[in-house]
Order: structure tokens, then C-alpha cells, then sequence
């Protein structure tokens, strides 16, 4: 009999663990991710940055209204980016846009997509323009905006020709190189 209940008992604590959800995540929990996302040669871990990208992602639908849940969303996309999941990426950004239009990550996030995904990357032009203009359009007092109109003036060039453009612009503007 108190076998029994033993065995009851623990089965009514596991199904209660689970029937109450996934554990809350905090801002420590996060921080104590992201310190296991670097190897000591500063690479990225690979074999953990998709879990750590995946504890942002959860502490933004767990925390939506939080301040600091858009910086989150912009941290989960870089580290997409830099895994080279560039269809995560674009789902990453699409959300911090919708969700977090007036956040500071927002237009970064307009800059890191049309740059370093669509530009560089995919070497989809089309794409990357439209995520510059879409920067400068809807931000218009970021900072990033000169950095996205230098961009659209730049798509489809070589590093070397973008040298070039720089050094001309430079001569023009009275100055050495």
C-alpha cells in the first residue's frame, strides 16, 4: 500500500511539472547562455548557439512586453545569421519588424538582413535594396540611414570597385587617402 502511494504520488508531481508549462525564463537565464555561446578562440559555438538562439526566441513569446524582448529577437537573428540559417533569419526579422516596429533593433535589423543576408550572402540585389529603402523610409531619423543609402549606391559591387568608389569620394571631398 504505501508503494502505492509513493508511486501515485510521484506521478502526480511529474504530471503537474508538466501540466504546468515550460519554465519562465529570465534575464539571468539568458545571461548565463549567452556566456557558453563564444569558444575561448572567440569563435561561436556552434554546437550551442542554435539552443541559445532558440532561449531568446522563447523568452520573447514568454516575455512579449518586456523592454529588453526586442534586443533578444535582434540577438537571435545575428546568431542565425551567423549560422548561415539565412530562412530563420528572415522569419526573425519579419517578427522583430512587426512586433518591435519602434525599437532601436528594428532598423538594424533592416541593415544586418540587406547587407550581410540578401547582399553579400545571397547576392540578391533586389532584396537588399528593398530592405535599405524600407530603412530609410521607415526610419528616417536612424542612424543607420546613411549606411543604408551608401549600401544601395554600393549593391552589386566588388570590394574592390566599392574601394574605389570610397577613395574617389574622398578626393572629391578634399581629402588624401
Amino acid at each position: 500500500m504505501k508503494n502505492t502511494l509513493k508511486v501515485l504520488l510521484v506521478a502526480l508531481l511529474a504530471f503537474g511539472m508538466f501540466a504546468c508549462g515550460e519554465k519562465k525564463l529570465t534575464q539571468e537565464d539568458l545571461k548565463k547562455a549567452e556566456a557558453t555561446l563564444f569558444n575561448e578562440d572567440r569563435t561561436m559555438n556552434e554546437e550551442v548557439a542554435p539552443k541559445v538562439a532558440e532561449k531568446y526566441c522563447q523568452f520573447v513569446k514568454q516575455h512579449p512586453e518586456d523592454s529588453t524582448s526586442a534586443k533578444w529577437l535582434y540577438h537571435a537573428l545575428e546568431i542565425n545569421v551567423v549560422m548561415k540559417n539565412y530562412e530563420k533569419s528572415e522569419e526573425l526579422s519579419k517578427q522583430l519588424l512587426e512586433q518591435y516596429p519602434k525599437s532601436d533593433w528594428a532598423p538594424m535589423s533592416l541593415l544586418l538582413m540587406g547587407s550581410y543576408v540578401y547582399d553579400h550572402q545571397l547576392n540578391d540585389t533586389a532584396k537588399a535594396h528593398a530592405a535599405f529603402q524600407r530603412l530609410i523610409d521607415d526610419y528616417p531619423e536612424s542612424e543607420w540611414v546613411d549606411d543604408a543609402q551608401k549600401s544601395i549606391e554600393y549593391l552589386g559591387l566588388t570590394p574592390d570597385e566599392i574601394m574605389t568608389l570610397m577613395m574617389l569620394d574622398q578626393l572629391e571631398d578634399g581629402g588624401e587617402f
